[in-house]
């Protein structure tokens, strides 16, 4: 019987110790190039999660604002590139008049002092909305956006104008693909080369099935793709294994799960480079306040100095300046109230 226990036992070591080694990530060549932040919807006001289900309105249950800017407006997407955006995340909403307006809800009632579907107004009546109108730090009680008109819903071709040199991620909110055939027709027209720009398209896998056949070699992912990759290498990158759902797909790495990554970093980035994958690190899973992206600047230090692949952020006002103090372009009051803001997000996370 010891005879067999000891055989079993070192059959085990020897296994651990080749899993080991084939997941070893200082044995994997050092990831080329650098790291790219995705600013989520601009500069943005950021809102409490916890609890948060479909029915509710976001705009509602926002932090006390450290700025005044709007998400998706032209000067939330310029800024956040001026702030150290490399990827700049849009929402895209189709209009009455065959327009594409940068919104993110399907219906104005949450955000503006509109009504009814976004869909069923040209983009001049939206444009005529106050986008500010529906914020609240306290469920309705009072609104210190509104009034200010400082932002407009933009149309596309405003926000394409607005980031000249800076990426853009463009999230689908609708089913529709024929949404994706104007995007499609919107970008070609103007002549911009998606692919050698680096954009991507994310959102219902019908309208992504377009924007794949118009623009083969962009970043395009769904939800479901990303999370068929994601869980399937947890389940199988142990052996070295990628999962066809990578292919040309993306991987999702919770900033507080990194440790169950089969061969993190290098040894992953690798992997999902030789598939054509893309690597993204998003916010933590064990703080249910938090949102997808990262929101506190030492978020950014608990990233290995080799990633070279995309962080998801949903607060480039004070995380860009954190990792590029150069960009920095907030006065010292508005330096003074994110820190505010900060400590205030940081008692939530607790």
């Amino acid at each position: 019987m010891r005879y067999w226990l000891g055989w079993i036992a070192g059959a085990l070591a020897i296994g651990l110790l080749l899993l080991t080694f084939v997941n070893a990530s200082w044995l994997a060549p050092s990831p080329r190039g650098a790291v790219r932040l995705i600013a989520h919807r601009g500069i943005s006001q950021l809102f409490h999660h916890r609890g948060l289900t479909d029915r509710d309105c976001t705009a509602k249950r926002i932090e006390v604002p450290v700025h005044d800017r709007i998400e998706d407006s032209v000067r939330s997407m310029r800024d956040s590139a001026q702030m150290g955006a490399d990827m700049v995340q849009v929402d895209l909403a189709s209009t009455a008049d065959g327009r594409i307006a940068l919104f993110h809800d399907r219906t104005l009632d949450c955000r503006t002092d509109g009504r009814g579907a976004v869909r069923d107004r040209t983009l001049a009546e939206l444009q005529a909305l106050d986008p500010g109108y529906g914020y609240s730090t306290d469920g309705g009680k009072t609104f210190p956006l509104r009034g200010l008109r400082r932002d407009r819903i933009a149309s596309l071709e405003e926000g394409l104008a607005a980031l000249p040199a800076t990426a853009i991620l463009f999230t689908f909110q609708s089913r529709d693909p024929a949404e994706a055939d104007r995007l499609i027709a919107a970008l070609k027209a103007i002549g911009r080369d998606v692919e050698l720009r680096g954009d991507g398209f994310t959102g219902d896998p019908a309208p992504i099935a377009h924007v794949r056949d118009a623009f083969p070699t962009a970043w395009t992912y769904t939800k479901p793709g990303a999370t068929a990759c994601t869980m399937g290498y947890l389940r199988i990158g142990w052996l070295g294994f990628v999962p066809d759902a990578c292919r040309n797909g993306t991987i999702m790495v919770p900033i507080d799960r990194q440790w169950l990554f089969p061969g993190w970093p290098n040894r992953l980035i690798a992997r999902m480079a030789a598939v054509g994958a893309r690597v993204m690190i998003v916010g933590p899973r064990g703080s249910p306040d938090l949102g997808l992206g990262l929101t506190l600047p030492e978020q950014l230090g608990e990233v290995p100095d080799s990633f070279k692949g995309y962080i998801y952020v949903d607060d480039i006002w004070t995380l860009g300046p954190a990792l590029r103090p150069d960009r920095d372009i907030r006065t010292e009051a508005q330096q003074k109230l994110a820190e505010q803001g900060l400590a205030r997000r940081r008692a939530r996370a607790d």
